[in-house]
């Protein structure tokens, strides 16, 4: 299908949606520096005006419109306003059903924070169904979490396909999971007896490049005799707060020595050593890590030493490809802080691939 996106960002769901054989013939994105980002990857600039004031004959024709809706008004991380007049943001739902209504795109796919199912107690989230459903669109959802779908970072989302009545409806959901290792043994574990060991890292956000804190995840593979093996950081350095590095994990990491495993501890305030536990503060080996906030400052405890994740890492926890965020168009470089948001507000690719193999083509 062609498709335009809406409220692009970096282009995530151009990632998904190309790579399972759909095409994009027109994108919106009204902030410069994700533009930028977009234009350098994908050689095509994005339509950097506010879409509010562009008119839908001036969008071209399409089979599909995708966008992530700008989802601030609805997190519970955010101020949660919705539909409020106060904060616009969330007002840009009903941008996207002007367009729908006028230029009758045959299918619809969209995505946004698992809060917005019970913001204003579900009412929000009816009002967008029932704005799609007016407007002639059978629509099915689902809220899906990004651990389930090859990368380790615990990312809960709700996900609406909607087709226009007399169009073919595809069966998209329930998709449930795909790669979970709930569900099945790693790929990467090999050998008789191993098993698996996951640490899901905390919600990627937009916030994240204030700093305050630390986070990282290892997945592993633990053999039967008791040695560990990387499966999915394998190539990953660990840096502490200081800008040293430990020792990248190998193969040959096991007990004793220099082959000291890494234990892997999710931790809240950990620029605060001195802070005393109030509750549970650091979660146990293979626990979820805490969710992320605006407010909160998060850590991963690797051994004895706290380290900040890389941009490299956050793209790969986003299945986005590797240094996607690191160059403007004009070819400077991104500077970390803005590598760190755009991740955040980013969506993750592997998700919408799954679903958009599931888009007649």
């Amino acid at each position: 299908m062609k498709f335009i996106e809406l409220f692009a960002g970096i282009g995530g769901f151009r990632l998904g949606l190309e790579k399972a054989g759909h095409e994009c013939v027109w994108a919106n994105e009204f902030l410069e520096k994700p533009r930028s980002i977009y234009e350098h990857n994908f050689k095509h600039k994005p339509d950097g005006r506010d879409i509010r004031t562009i008119q839908p004959d001036e969008i071209p024709d399409a089979d599909l419109l995708c966008g992530g809706f700008p989802c601030a008004t609805f997190s519970v991380a955010g101020r949660r306003t919705g539909f409020g007049t106060e904060d616009t943001r969330g007002t840009l739902f009903f941008e996207i059903c002007r367009i729908l209504s006028s230029k009758r795109i045959p299918y619809v796919f969209l995505e946004n924070v698992k809060g917005l199912l019970n913001h204003d107690g579900g009412r929000t989230f009816g009002v967008i169904l029932a704005s799609l459903d007016e407007l002639g669109y059978n629509i099915q959802w689902e809220c899906l979490n990004s651990k389930n779908f090859g990368v380790p970072q615990n990312r809960e989302r709700v996900f609406i396909v909607g087709n226009l009545r007399g169009k073919p409806r595809p069966k998209v959901f329930p998709i449930g999971r795909c790669f979970g290792k709930d569900d099945q043994q790693s790929e990467q574990a090999q050998g008789e007896g191993e098993r698996v060991r996951t640490s899901y890292l905390p919600t990627l956000d937009g916030h994240y490049y204030k700093g305050g804190g630390t986070r990282a995840v290892i997945d592993e593979g633990v053999s039967s005799d008791g040695h560990v093996r990387a499966t999915h950081w394998r190539r990953t350095h660990f840096r502490d707060v200081k800008g040293d590095y430990t020792p990248t994990l190998t193969a040959n990491m096991g007990t004793g020595g220099n082959n000291v495993p890494y234990i892997v501890k999710a931790v809240l305030t950990p620029d605060r050593t001195e802070k005393r536990q109030n509750g549970r503060r650091i979660k146990e080996h293979n626990e979820p890590s805490f969710t992320v906030t605006a407010q909160d400052r998060h850590g991963v405890l690797v051994g004895t030493t706290l380290r900040k994740l890389t941009p490299l890492e956050c793209e790969r926890l986003q299945s986005i490809p590797d240094n996607w965020t690191k160059w403007y168009a004009d070819g400077s470089l991104v500077g970390d802080a803005q590598r760190y948001e755009r991740c955040g507000r980013a969506v993750t690719v592997n998700v919408i691939y799954e679903i958009a193999k599931r888009l007649p083509l």
